[in-house]
């Protein structure tokens, strides 16, 4: 493992170092708006004479936005149609019995490599560096909490990820709820996306060197702190996926998504406001909850549910190396976790004022 990690762009063409550093340090951050003055400002239509480029990259982005929906349309609009009913049923009966999501999914290279990925990536643009051979598993820490960079760069081939790192295969976790909705589930399959359930974890990491997992490390009580222009993590009680990485003698790999939590604006919802405390008790009750965001309209730039065209770059630190251990020690697993949070944090201080230059605040790990 060399000093200083290399740097690659969305481009697939392979560049030096050198260069590479130096095109993502021309790449430009698009301000950041309040959410009060979006409210009050009128609807700012895109006009007429987009590139056809650019308008390819917002049909991608809303197709995703809304893949769910439009699956639970396609499931109600087969189910209409009597003749398919047996297919349909037992479809649905198949998908409470596949064991695939906790099998490695049924990852196809053909799908990861779509075009219609590029476009999606291209929208931000999401750019990464690191340096991982592929000589052992990894465990992927993904901060702060957002699909969108972890999408692209670890469920696709977008942005070049098994050019750069061969032999390194990578798979999105989720929860499990998403592979109960019909056709939905099956294409995060495809993508390698597995269950966040720990035999799911246990099994892709024994499944040799290179195979690895991405972890979003704080979950839905992160998701309620993502407001643009901050970064505040929930990381500190995360031990599961430390112990885990111990366990099965898995590399840990911080990975920092600078302007992930700047593609759409929450609701204001500080601690002790009746929203997060409704948001609270929603995550308690059904595990995961509900911010309260808006983006852009896919012909408009202030309102919608669409994210907006801001720039993220997802920056993979330096592997964390640990001692395989069946039963590692609490204090075992404070030792490691301080060395995570410590790379994390040189990954912001190096790159803070390079990719997060309208902070609003420093990196702060709030629980």
């Amino acid at each position: 493992m060399t000093e200083r990690p290399s740097v690659l762009s969305t481009p697939s063409r392979p560049l030096s170092a050198s260069s590479l550093k130096d095109r993502l340090s021309k790449l430009s951050v698009t301000p950041l708006r309040p959410v009060a003055n979006a409210l009050q400002a009128r609807l700012d239509f895109a006009p007429a004479n987009i590139p056809r480029v650019r308008r390819l990259q917002t049909v991608a982005v809303a197709l995703w936005t809304t893949m769910i929906p439009i699956c639970f349309f396609l499931m109600l609009f087969l189910f209409s149609y009597p003749p398919l009913w047996p297919f349909m049923i037992s479809y649905i009966v198949w998908i409470n019995v596949d064991p695939s999501p906790e099998r490695g999914g049924r990852i196809s290279p053909w799908v990861r490599s779509f075009r219609f990925w590029r476009f999606f990536a291209e929208y931000y643009p999401a750019s990464y560096e690191c340096d991982l051979p592929a000589d052992r598993p990894y465990v992927f820490g993904y901060h702060p909490h957002g699909s969108t960079g972890a999408l692209c760069n670890f469920a696709t081939d977008s942005t070049g990820f098994s050019r750069a790192f061969p032999g390194v295969r990578p798979h999105l976790l989720t929860l499990n709820s998403n592979f109960a909705i019909p056709f939905y589930r099956e294409i995060l399959l495809l993508l390698g996306v597995c269950s966040v359930s720990k035999r799911s974890c246990e099994r892709i990491l024994r499944k040799g060197n290179g195979s690895s997992i991405v972890i979003v490390v704080g979950g839905a009580a992160e998701s309620l702190s993502a407001h643009p222009g901050t970064a505040d993590l929930t990381l500190r009680k995360r031990l599961g996926f430390i112990k885990l990485a111990i366990r099965e003698g898995a590399d840990l790999v911080p990975v920092f998504s600078f302007g992930e939590n700047d593609i759409y604006e929450q609701m204001p919802n500080e601690k002790g406001t009746t929203l997060f405390t409704i948001q609270k008790k929603f995550q308690n009750a059904f595990g995961f909850t509900l911010p309260l965001f808006h983006g852009r309209g896919l012909l408009n730039y202030n309102w919608g549910l669409l994210p907006y065209r801001r720039q993220i770059v997802a920056v993979i630190g330096r592997p964390v190396p640990v001692n395989k251990t069946d039963n590692p020690s609490l204090e075992q697993i404070r030792e490691v976790q301080e060395a995570y949070i410590a790379e994390l944090m040189r990954i912001w201080n190096t790159y803070k004022d390079e990719f997060a230059r309208s902070r609003r605040g420093e990196l702060n790990i709030i629980d």
